[in-house]
């Protein structure tokens, strides 16, 4: 029992760095200084009306408790509420030419009744909304799992952000995978949008999961994403699903009998941009057909390889980020941005500082606005020896599948 209670707690100490919980405020929605707002609106009101204003204070300040129920708890709420029924008695005793009469009282006391009603009942509506994002938030990690330091052999660093932010979970997916041959790494985009966007990229995500990890050959795991995505297009139709689902994405392999060499299968995504020591260059683009498609162009996309220098990070975006727009509608220039970084990092970047970089760069680009799904995943391999590689210009590439 105790073996078992040490394993739970450092599982949960794991899940805690990856996906920290978010604290709950524990007086307002907005935090603790939220009761500040309300606050002030009633001293300002008392205090006008202590001056001689000729304003009915008691009339103003029915407008404390309804502020109050916006951005406070029920509680606090009630406590304004309260309050200013008490201040209103005391104007109506202190000041007898206020001639505030039964109706006024009668008025306020429905007002903080009905601001404490309206404050549970945004309470309520804000914990469900608390329950589908952590709903939401639990999908993405099932898709979008977190990626130790390390994970794979090789360096890595992932970043998604959904357009809709409220759902934090739309059609980009990725993943990083420890195997017996290698690492092997996977970034792609599904077409269309909501839930069975969703269901669609865990439909691929899996059967990467799966075949990625007890397939040798790199041409058999394409295969089954293909299969993968056309058992769950079937299964989708036999629900009544009219439109069939298909997904662009890049595989990558590093195999482990092959240091500083990079097997690829593109299904019709951009290709990947190559970051180091030689500049910025791609490696191949997607001549396939997208992952559901296959039958289409009769088979998979050939798999290839190509030589990648050691200090060399591999940068995979969806098209969330090339076709990031301005508020003019200047498209994000990916490769210039890309090239301004290999300038003033001539030895190599690593793929957190590329990632990091580049996203700031969308970011400003777009003024934090997205209408697309982003999702960047940046790898290189991780090794100490210092043999260069090729040119781009002399790569020659393998098909070794058709």
């Amino acid at each position: 029992m105790n073996t078992l209670r040490r394993w739970v707690g450092r599982t949960l100490s794991r899940q805690q760095v990856y996906a920290p919980r978010e604290r709950v405020p524990l007086l307002t929605r907005h935090g603790r200084a939220a009761w500040v707002l309300p606050m002030g609106c009633l001293l300002v009101i008392f205090l006008v009306g202590e001056l001689g204003s000729s304003i009915r204070v008691a009339n103003w300040l029915l407008m404390v408790p309804l502020l109050a129920s916006g951005v406070c708890s029920p509680l606090v709420t009630l406590m304004f509420g309260v309050l200013v029924v008490g201040l209103n008695r005391w104007v109506d005793i202190a000041h007898p030419s206020a001639d505030i009469h039964t109706e006024d009282f009668l008025l306020q006391v429905t007002a903080a009744l009905l601001a404490f009603l309206i404050a549970v009942l945004r309470t309520q509506a804000h914990a469900y909304v608390r329950h589908l994002q952590n709903a939401a938030e639990t999908t993405r990690q099932v898709i979008l799992p977190p990626l130790p330091p390390g994970w794979g052999g090789i360096e890595s660093a992932a970043h998604y952000q959904a357009a809709d932010v409220e759902a934090r979970v739309g059609g980009d997916f990725y993943d990083v995978l420890a195997t017996p041959y290698g690492a092997r790494v996977i970034l792609g985009d599904v077409q269309g949008k909501g839930l069975p966007a969703v269901s669609s990229a865990g439909a691929v995500t899996g059967a990467f999961r799966e075949a990625g990890y007890h397939e040798a050959d790199l041409d058999v795991v394409a295969r089954r994403l293909e299969h993968a995505l056309w058992r769950h297009n079937q299964l989708r139709q036999a629900y009544g699903e009219k439109t069939e689902r298909f997904a662009t994405a890049v595989v990558l392999a590093f195999p482990k009998e092959q240091p500083h060499t990079v097997e690829v299968v593109n299904f019709g995504h951009d290709g990947p941009f190559v970051v180091g020591p030689r500049g910025v260059w791609q490696l191949p683009h997607g001549a396939g057909a997208p992952i559901g498609m296959a039958e289409l162009v009769g088979g998979t996309p050939p798999v290839r390889r190509v030589r990648v220098g050691p200090r060399e990070t591999v940068l995979l975006v969806t098209d969330g980020v090339t076709e990031a727009r301005s508020k003019a509608g200047a498209f994000f220039p990916l490769r210039r941005r890309l090239d301004e970084l290999a300038a003033d990092r001539p030895d190599g970047i690593a793929p957190v500082h590329l990632l990091n970089a580049v996203l700031t760069s969308v970011r400003a680009h777009t003024d934090d606005r997205f209408t697309d799904d982003v999702a960047l995943l940046a790898v290189r391999e991780n090794t100490e020896d210092p043999a260069p590689a090729h040119e781009p210009e002399q790569e020659q590439e393998q098909d070794t599948a058709t």
